[in-house]
């Protein structure tokens, strides 16, 4: 018999506590699941259970991420090359849609098949962190969705109605199985596209952002980006910043959000669910020759935020924290560092740095 390494070992002891927390929170759902009968399902301790996960949301979490519906979808296929507004919309809800339960599954079951988070982040850090990702999510929508004809300008109100659309489905869904017609939601999500919704992007706190500093130093990331372009390190509770840096950036720059935790199992992996979820709709409604101007970075944020801070061995502690508050920003050319900035308004900073008559400091 061959004996297991020590990884190998932890690696079989996590699978099996997930596969008995699937069969737990399928039967119980999540607010009534028990850490006790968790163990006993996978036939380990209690201890056993905590070794690899903080607690139960971070199960919870980590059973959704690894065992709900998968978040790779395939690209578009029989896609027009441009595909109007209102199809868009439409394909995206759509996408969106086929996630929900059935209606013969019960409300545990379904809450699981669905990736629910219902109950699951109800403190106010929770809720914070919620209200940033949806942030974060209209605006991966919208950006999409300005890139469909009829020009227009911003759609991000048009993307949150959507959303807000979709999300009041999910819970119906839930709540009330059977309640209404999909297909009529679908359609009502491109009807939407077509209200004048008077939509203007004139935050009042830009004028007042620290300008950037110019600067000249070797870009040496560990991991990540290497791409000339915008760099914005994002804690989550700073999501909706990543705006301010894509509206300031130029039509040709790439902008990259990475995103940052001060609790990588459990808001980190909300953020990972929530994201590559919705990333996975837009790929199923849109073609793939559409634009995406919005790169989002799950995976490198902590290694690219180190590599900032080591480019300057700064002191500055609002630069070299990486948490939930975390906000910085540099421009990358040419695999060098030639602008940077930190605290709110990082990503726009950045972003006019080098504009002619730009507000960036040597």
């Amino acid at each position: 018999m061959v004996r297991l390494t020590r990884a190998q070992q932890q690696a079989r002891t996590r699978a099996a506590v997930l596969d008995a927390a699937v069969e737990e929170f399928a039967e119980f759902g999540y607010a009534d699941a028990k850490i006790d009968r968790i163990a006993a399902r996978a036939e380990l301790t209690r201890g056993a259970v905590y070794s690899n996960f903080a607690g139960k949301r971070a199960l919870y979490l980590a059973v959704l991420l690894d065992y709900g519906p998968s978040s790779v979808a395939p690209p578009a296929a029989d896609l027009p090359e441009i595909i109007p507004v209102v199809a868009a919309a439409e394909g995206f809800a759509r996408a969106w849609l086929e996630h929900l339960p059935f209606a013969g599954d019960t409300a545990a079951g379904g809450r699981l098949r669905s990736r629910s988070v219902t109950g699951v982040f109800d403190d106010e850090p929770g809720r914070a962190a919620v209200t940033e990702i949806t942030r974060l999510e209209a605006l991966l929508v919208a950006l999409a969705l300005e890139a469909c004809p009829p020009t227009a300008g911003r759609r991000v109100r048009l993307a949150e109605l959507i959303l807000t659309l979709l999300h009041g489905a999910d819970h119906l869904a839930g709540a009330a199985p059977g309640f209404g017609d999909l297909f009529d939601v679908t359609r009502a999500c491109g009807h939407l596209a077509g209200i004048d919704l008077t939509d203007e992007w004139d935050p009042p706190h830009l004028p007042f952002v620290r300008p950037a500093e110019l600067c000249d130093v070797p870009w040496e990331p560990a991991d990540g980006v290497t791409d000339d372009g915008l760099l914005v390190i994002l804690g989550t509770a700073r999501l909706g910043a990543a705006e301010e840096a894509v509206r300031a950036a130029g039509p040709d720059d790439r902008v990259t959000v990475a995103v940052v935790s001060g609790d990588p199992a459990e808001t980190g992996a909300l953020v990972r669910l929530r994201l590559t979820a919705v990333s996975a709709c837009l790929r199923r409604a849109l073609p793939p020759g559409v634009a995406r101007p919005l790169h989002i970075d799950l995976d490198d944020g902590p290694a690219l935020a180190a590599a900032i801070a080591a480019s300057f061995a700064t002191t500055d502690a609002s630069a070299t924290a990486v948490g939930d508050d975390t906000e910085t920003a540099v421009r990358i050319r040419n695999g060098r560092i030639v602008a940077r900035a930190s605290g709110r308004g990082a990503g726009h900073a950045a972003a006019i740095a080098l504009r002619a008559g730009g507000t960036g400091q040597p």
